[in-house]
């Protein structure tokens, strides 16, 4: 049977991620700069000869736009495509859409998990989802165990299903809380990373388990930005 594995791209950066708001649940569109890191990603891939069995991304509007430029560049786009709100992105209830100052160093070190002064990069991923339960006025912010639960279920499916089908690779697109939530669940251990709009983590899935391999890779983007450079000269 051939490796099972998951190539999991951040969505291109769309005009919330530019003006500095949380989307969560909510969403808009990626930006024309967006767009064009997106076209580097794909042409990356592209170059690097990766052969795709299919193709998963959440249901939210950013990550499907994003997998539509990544199967045209790729010249995927008769791939089998899927979607899945499993993998959609943290839900901040009452306070998605709001600026990210507000949340993360605004409302949240308020809270109880962040009482021993603790900064956000050093707090645990179970912590600030218990704040942002905690100062949610609406109570649509899932807990933990629900976020958890429904972001490693759906990676797991999508594996699953590949697996199944004797294995091969998937393109995926995600959220960045999201993959950073996945890495994390995979391996507790490693130190939190930030993963950048177009980036890459790549996992395996062998006898029910995931292996990281890489986590917040820019080097397909950086190649497709070179080759675009060297054909427009």
């Amino acid at each position: 049977m051939t490796e099972t594995k998951l190539y999991i791209a951040r969505h291109g950066k769309t005009m919330f991620n530019t003006i500095g708001r949380a989307q969560g649940w909510s969403d808009t569109p990626l930006t024309a700069f967006g767009e064009e890191g997106i076209r580097e990603l794909g042409i990356g891939l592209k170059e690097a000869g990766i052969p795709f069995k299919a193709a998963f991304s959440s249901d939210s509007g950013r990550t499907m736009q994003t997998m539509e430029i990544i199967l045209r560049e790729t010249e995927n786009e008769s791939l089998p495509y899927k979607r899945d709100k499993r993998i959609r992105e943290w839900c901040f209830g009452s306070l998605d859409g709001g600026y990210d100052g507000d949340l993360f160093q605004g409302v949240l070190p308020r809270t109880v998990a962040f009482a021993d002064g603790r900064s956000l990069d050093e707090m645990p991923y179970p912590d600030i989802a218990q704040s942002i339960v905690e100062v949610d006025t609406a109570n649509w912010a899932e807990p933990w165990e629900v976020l958890s639960k429904r972001i490693y279920d759906g990676f797991e499916a999508m594996a699953q299903e590949i697996e199944a089908q004797g294995g091969g690779n998937a393109i995926v697109v995600s959220h960045g809380m999201t993959i950073g939530t996945f890495m994390w669940l995979i391996d507790n251990n490693q130190e939190k990373q930030r993963i950048e709009n177009g980036s890459i983590s790549v996992v395996t899935y062998k006898d029910g388990k995931f292996k990281i391999e890489t986590v917040a890779d820019l080097s397909y983007r950086e190649k497709g930005r070179e080759i675009i450079d060297a054909n427009e000269k």
